[in-house]
């Protein structure tokens, strides 16, 4: 009979795998990663079935996509505490049973509002996993082979959307919307009982203060910023509402820097943005996460309503790119190694760019090749961003500052 070996500190887990141990640890930390990206690009690909089932429009289903970011934007913010109160293994697994619980809770979805609720769930569990990948590569992996770790880290993660909209489009063909939400529940099963044997023990639990106040101005800023965003599609720029949300943000966000200049312990640090690479890093990651969030929206529902492709064509369509995007992503580790990561990511974020310019050039008449050239294109670039942006803004930082450093960018 199969049984797990018992839980065991790290020093006992480092003598029984040996250098290899800390490549199974992000193993463990990347299937939950996959996990949450695959609920993120294979839900793209039902929002016109989603439209058809609940008769809503899509200024209402964008709730589905606006309360999972804001939730993942929220639930990162206290992942450094909940690190130093709970420990990387119970903190992991509990995140990996909550997005279980919101995945099997959207299969089950009697309506829209149930839908948006289990949506939330699976994107606060989300947004924990989310500092945890670039802090194992931080954290334990030696200087000559960050950059090796995050592009391996970045392919297990890319692999994820290279297939989703595939497979999330055959299912939803072949099975209805609801098959969406179990599409990570094998991952999650592997992530876990991978888990329960190779993540260590907490060696040493604090119970540091929570900043209860500062979470509260930040999601504040995050959920006005989403909202502001989202206006724009039902009210315009030119709204009082659109503008009203903005202001919102920016009086919560001026609150939170006069109160965490004053707290002793504040959620996230002001003394990280003292540093100008970690600043520049920052705006790059919030420029950049804007785009990569937008096209994996937009292009699979412009493919569908405006083409009239089905859910499985449109995903296949997708293909194409998701596999660029997974054959760089090891060039790009290694160039990051190798090379300044600076000059990688902005290298890719020329290319990135440049294939959102060729998407508003072409949109009025674009062809299919075209679409198939500029994704590929944009997915050239972000192969290029992800495995150097992390170690270019988080390297000249200390090693305390990690774990909240990693919830910003």
């Amino acid at each position: 009979m199969f049984r797990l070996p018992p839980p065991q500190p790290l020093d006992a887990l480092l003598e029984r795998h040996g250098a290899r141990y800390k490549w199974l640890m992000l193993l463990v930390i990347g299937l939950g990663c996959v996990a949450g990206v695959l609920l993120t690009t294979s839900f793209n690909v039902a929002v016109p079935a989603l439209v058809r089932h609940f008769q809503i429009g899509q200024d209402q289903v964008q709730w589905a996509m606006t309360g999972f970011m804001a939730a993942m934007a929220i639930a990162m913010l206290p992942t450094s505490w909940l690190l130093n109160r709970l420990g990387l293994r119970r903190l992991f697994l509990l995140a990996l049973l909550l997005l279980a619980l919101g995945s099997v809770a959207g299969f089950f979805a009697p309506n829209f509002p149930f839908l948006v609720f289990a949506r939330v769930v699976q994107g606060a569990a989300t947004g924990v996993f989310q500092p945890l990948a670039p802090l194992v590569v931080m954290r334990y992996f030696p200087l000559n082979q960050q950059g090796r770790a995050s592009g391996a880290l970045s392919l297990g993660i890319v692999l994820a959307p290279a297939v989703a909209p595939a497979l999330g489009g055959l299912l939803l063909d072949a099975f209805g919307w609801q098959a969406i939400f179990l599409l990570p529940l094998p991952f999650l099963a592997l992530a876990g009982i991978l888990g329960l044997s190779l993540l260590p023990l907490p060696q040493q639990q604090t119970r540091p203060r929570f900043d209860w106040l500062g979470l509260t101005l930040l999601s504040v800023v995050t959920l006005a910023m989403v909202e502001g965003v989202s206006s724009l599609q039902h009210s315009g720029l030119a709204s009082v509402w659109t503008w009203s949300q903005a202001l919102v943000a920016a009086l919560a966000l001026a609150f939170f820097i006069r109160h965490g200049r004053k707290t002793r312990r504040p959620l996230i640090s002001l003394g990280l943005f003292r540093h100008a690479t970690f600043c520049l890093g920052s705006v790059v990651s919030f420029a950049y996460g804007f785009g990569l969030y937008a096209s994996t929206y937009l292009i699979p529902v412009f493919l569908q309503n405006a083409l009239h492709f089905s859910a499985t064509a449109a995903g296949l369509t997708l293909l194409p790119a998701g596999i660029a995007l997974a054959l760089v992503i090891p060039l790009a580790g290694r160039m990051a190694d190798r090379q300044s990561p600076k000059g990688v990511t902005i290298a890719g974020l020329a290319l990135f760019c440049v294939s959102f310019l060729l998407f508003a050039g072409w949109s009025g008449a674009i062809t299919l090749w075209e679409i198939l050239v500029v994704t590929i294109l944009g997915r050239l670039g972000l192969g290029l961003i992800l495995p150097a942006l992390n170690l270019a803004t988080l390297r000249p930082l200390g090693a305390h500052q990690l774990a909240q450093s990693s919830v910003v960018v």
